[in-house]
């Protein structure tokens, strides 16, 4: 058996409570990225009448200035989207949906989005629009 000296130094270094703080940063800085990541940037048109939508499994689709489609921060082609909606419907059948469309987006691009949507079956839609100024 083995004795240590009281005045020897140690032969290794106790690496556990530096690599549990190293797990607690990277959750916490996973956690801040994925919480700050809610979809595209998009310049939405101004309105009077805004209201503000909060509902449980709620989805985005944006539709940028470019023409690019994301569901939430996701870019997907129509067919893709339409491909997940389905899936979200089976798991949700009352799943709302939010359209996010550019103010400069191509009208194109959100009728086709608003026909996906419908040969879905997907209701309940809202449009996000921001306020007006002076309202």
């Amino acid at each position: 058996m083995h004795v240590q000296e009281e005045n020897q130094p140690f032969d290794d270094i106790n690496v556990t409570p530096m690599l549990d703080l190293a797990y607690v940063l990277l959750v916490i800085f996973i956690i801040m990225t994925t919480a700050s990541v809610q979809g595209a940037k998009v310049e939405v048109p101004r309105t009077r009448a805004s209201a503000s939508l909060a509902k449980q499994h709620l989805k985005a689709v944006t539709v940028t200035a470019a023409g690019d489609v994301f569901l939430d921060a996701y870019p997907v082609s129509i067919e893709q989207l339409e491909q997940r909606l389905q899936q979200l419907k089976a798991v949700y059948p009352s799943q709302p949906i939010v359209i996010k469309g550019d103010a400069h987006a191509q009208y194109l691009k959100v009728m086709q989005v608003m026909e996906v949507l419908k040969r879905v079956d997907i209701t309940d839609i809202g449009l996000v629009t921001g306020h007006a100024q002076g309202a």
